[in-house]
């Protein structure tokens, strides 16, 4: 069976989920071979072997953590190169889609993003892709090359499939534009304690309706009962009501946890870009009118004021 690349998202040897996800799709079309780079690498083997990774390439170097994404490209290149897989497949991050790009353009081949979905056929890889603000579900495979597909986080089920996880050194050779734009400060991201937006299998998000930043603490209350991501609409980030770091939407993040619920969010269709894919969708709105009620699963009419905080305390009461 032929090789597939996965290129692996962790913090110093912590594996994130959505590489758990690719590695669940790569077994569907090869024998997942994981590419590992940075600090820790060594450390997520372990973890990557359970989920079916029948090899795991690592390397460690300075440039790393001191550059931006192009020492990622060269490694992935050289593990490319070295292993001549069938697919590479990428998770769907800013950086994830960038490392993507950037090597599909070096091998030549074609790419595939924000896909959702992967199956096996004689011809290579399919892709299925949620298109138009969501409007549309394709499928289309890569033509030229080896296919380089970026993945959207929430698309597969872990699945453990313990594999042999043999680790290997991979051997690579920085090109001269590896250095070319350095990283001169960071500023670590103050830890709410909930999941990472993107990542989140429960999100809840406030729109318009929440009225104020300061009404914000009834949609923290409601994620916190349910252990969930808080989201924002673009017109309550744009009031200053919450960070741009939670928006949802086109011009913000795409999400596609197993539930959304929207509260105060009238359903504009830049929303709906990013987060249409939610497999069960709830909305709260006091307008029966509104666009997202379109699109839910469930729809609740009426003040998010009342209804979000009797949820909430229900939620404590059957927990507790």
């Amino acid at each position: 069976m032929a090789e597939v690349l996965v290129y692996v998202d962790h913090v110093d040897g912590a594996v994130r989920k959505p590489t758990l996800e690719l590695l669940t799709l790569a077994r569907r079309i090869g024998e997942p071979v994981a590419v590992a780079l940075g600090g820790g690498a060594a450390d997520t083997a372990a973890v990557l072997a359970e989920h079916g990774a029948v090899k795991v390439l690592t390397h460690d170097a300075a440039e790393y953590a001191e550059y931006l994404v192009v020492p990622k490209v060269d490694a992935l290149q050289a593990a490319y190169e070295a292993v001549s897989p069938a697919a590479v497949l990428v998770p769907s991050s800013a950086e994830g889609k960038e490392i993507a790009a950037r090597l599909a353009l070096r091998i030549g081949s074609g790419i595939i993003t924000d896909a959702v979905d992967l199956e096996a056929s004689d011809e290579g890889p399919v892709a299925t892709q949620s298109v138009f603000a969501a409007a549309y579900t394709t499928k289309s495979r890569v033509t030229k090359g080896t296919p380089v597909i970026t993945v959207k986080p929430n698309s597969a089920a872990v699945e453990a499939a313990p594999a042999a996880g043999a680790v290997e050194a991979l051997e690579v050779t920085f090109s001269a534009q590896a250095t070319g734009t350095k990283i001169t400060g960071r500023t670590p991201r103050e830890s709410t304690g909930r999941p990472e937006l993107t990542e989140a299998a429960i999100v809840v998000s406030g729109g318009r309706g929440v009225n104020g930043a300061e009404n914000f603490a009834v949609i923290e209350a409601l994620a916190d009962s349910l252990g969930a991501a808080v989201g924002a609409s673009r017109a309550a980030v744009d009031a200053g009501w919450y960070p741009h770091t939670n928006q949802v939407g086109q011009t913000g993040k795409s999400v596609s946890p197993q539930l959304y619920i929207a509260s105060g969010i009238s359903g504009a269709i830049q929303h709906r870009a990013g987060m249409q894919t939610s497999k069960t969708i709830v909305a709260i709105n006091k307008d029966p009118e509104a666009p997202i009620f379109d699109l839910v699963d469930y729809g609740v009419v009426g003040d998010l004021f009342d209804v979000v905080p009797q949820l909430t305390e229900e939620i404590k009461a059957r927990k507790g």
